[in-house]
């Protein structure tokens, strides 16, 4: 059973490199304060992790 996180953009991409705003939109996030929920796998947890400081994640 896979756990679920709920993961929310806080800050805007423009003027970010071109790899944040593809992990960003691979994610599924467009517009800032949307969310998301995506099965917590490591491949999730590695474009988390790259764009940390433009999101917030919560465990649902």
């Amino acid at each position: 059973m896979s756990n679920k996180i709920e993961i929310t953009l806080k800050r805007s991409v423009i003027g970010r490199s071109e790899v944040q705003k593809a992990t960003v939109q691979t994610l599924g996030l467009r517009k800032i304060h949307q969310s998301v929920v995506r099965e917590d796998t490591p491949v999730v947890r590695g474009m988390i992790n790259k764009v940390s400081h433009l999101i917030d994640v919560k465990e649902v």
